[in-house]
């Protein structure tokens, strides 16, 4: 009942959060210059055409009528119509979503994996080669751009190694069936091991440059959580048993030293999410982030408005689940 309890008070806490959210949002989105009407229509559009449209659209209301609709059509579950494409965005943002959560979901392994062993190892081994050699590679690892990363990895192994594709999602020329839009899953269900093969090519070289910064925060936030739970007493009064330093690492000290990481994990993969453009347009890469990015060439404020949302909504769904997975990993934890 506890959980339950818990549960219900930190999801009814997330709709003051999404609703300053929507309102930060579309208030920034009225401040862009430029005039939906004319993106549409273009430049020797007429002013009756250009004044018409705007019209239709009901940008001519006043700002709060604008957002009080918007908000009745978002409540109805209804994210709008594209000013662009004139397709409805809850139909339209489904695969571009899903490209970008098959993208963060294959980074953030990568970035769990690797940082999590590593920040162990290093704590483990303090101050030898290892420790010192993994912590200089997560100081590069973290300062290091992605738009400059993802250049190199294109350059050597796409370009020179010629080992994995450059840019896009899937072989052209022989495309996934989309049937959940998760081409991993897909190709799976389909039984299509070849195209499968395809599909994790062409998601190894953005799913590194994407999963680098967070692989490199995870490392150092770990190592410094192990060493402080290393030190605790219980962690003392196990060696001194003769319990091997494996199972002192592996079972004693790293659930409580994941609390920490957690944190940085959930915080790391809403941030993906929402920051994935920049990986996205270096690799041809068909999701949400690129989406926002061609909507806000348009203008299109309902796309713009409507893809962040729900961005936001995914970032605070996932801190609510890291949460409540304290609980799990440290009874201490009280619900609050």
């Amino acid at each position: 009942m506890a959980l339950l309890s818990y549960s219900i008070r930190r999801i009814l806490m997330l709709i003051p959060v999404l609703l300053g959210m929507s309102i930060v949002v579309f208030s920034i989105i009225r401040a862009i210059p430029g005039d939906p009407a004319l993106t549409i229509l273009g430049e020797k559009a007429s002013p009756k055409a250009i004044e018409d449209l705007r019209e239709v659209l009901g940008l001519n209301n006043p700002w709060y009528v604008q957002y009080f609709d918007y908000l009745k059509q978002i409540l109805s579950g209804d994210l709008g119509v594209s000013l662009h494409s004139g397709a409805s965005i809850t139909q339209e943002i489904g695969p571009y979503l899903a490209a970008t959560t098959e993208l963060t979901i294959v980074s953030m392994l990568f970035a769990v994996i690797i940082g999590v062993n590593a920040g162990i190892l290093s704590a483990w081994k303090q101050n030898s080669w290892f420790d010192y050699s993994a912590m200089l590679i997560a100081l590069i690892g973290v300062s290091m751009p992605i738009f400059w990363l993802g250049l190199m990895e294109q350059w050597f192994f796409a370009q020179e190694l010629k080992w994995l594709p450059s840019v896009g999602r899937d072989n052209s020329r022989n495309p996934v069936e989309a049937i959940t839009q998760f081409y991993i899953l897909d190709t799976l269900l389909a039984g299509q091991w070849d195209q499968l093969w395809e599909v994790i090519k062409h998601l190894i070289l953005p799913g590194v440059a994407l999963g680098t910064i967070p692989m490199a925060i995870i490392a150092r936030i770990t190592r410094s959580s192990m060493l402080e739970v290393m030190r605790a007493d219980y962690v003392r009064t196990a060696r001194a048993k003769g319990m091997a330093q494996f199972w002192v690492v592996y079972k004693h000290a790293l659930k409580n030293a994941m609390i920490p990481v957690l944190t940085v994990i959930g915080l790391q993969t809403g941030l993906l999410l929402g920051g994935a453009v920049l990986t996205e347009t270096i690799f041809g890469w068909p999701g949400v982030g690129r989406y926002i990015f061609t909507a806000i060439g348009n203008r299109d404020y309902p796309v713009i408005q409507s893809g962040i949302l729900v961005i936001a909504t995914i970032f605070v769904l996932i801190n609510l689940l890291v949460d409540l997975l304290y609980a799990f990993i440290d009874p201490r934890i009280k619900y609050r």
